[in-house]
């Protein structure tokens, strides 16, 4: 009888939080220069368009900003440039859409959708954060994969 090979994953290694911590917090600052930066342009120019609209387009701006982001990191890490976007692509997509839908909930639960205050935004980034911060740490941990 063959013993069957158990997994050594667990969830309490303080390095592997530290830098997916830090991974995230790239991925956040990338996210949310194209989305706020979405969302605080109509806020502006009172341009009329539908909050979903405009939440959509947040959305796709923060994932293309975090991509744009993440490739310069990578490059600046001696990556060429098409391996460095398509690691950027590929390696935390889910962690980016994750994070932006998270991020735009929790807008438009608190505000109604597409309003920046200076009270709303802390809370959106803290929960940008935390919701990719653990598949990011699993990712890493278990596939030794990170995007920086």
């Amino acid at each position: 009888m063959q013993k069957s090979s158990v997994s050594s994953f667990h969830w309490a290694c303080k390095h592997t939080w530290s830098r997916s911590a830090k991974n995230t917090a790239w991925c956040l600052l990338g996210c949310s220069i194209g989305d706020f930066g979405t969302i605080l342009f109509f806020q502006l120019t009172e341009v009329p368009f539908p909050v979903l609209g405009i939440m959509t387009l947040a959305i796709i701006n923060g994932l293309i900003t975090s991509i744009i982001l993440e490739t310069i990191i990578l490059m600046r890490q001696k990556l060429n440039f098409s391996k460095a976007l398509n690691t950027a692509i590929g390696m935390s997509f889910i962690s980016m859409i994750s994070m932006e839908v998270a991020m735009n909930v929790t807008d438009y639960y608190l505000t109604g959708g597409a309003i920046l205050t200076w009270w709303v935004v802390p809370i959106m980034l803290i929960v940008g954060f935390l919701t990719p911060w653990p598949y990011n740490y699993w990712r890493l941990k278990k596939y030794n994969i990170a995007c920086h």
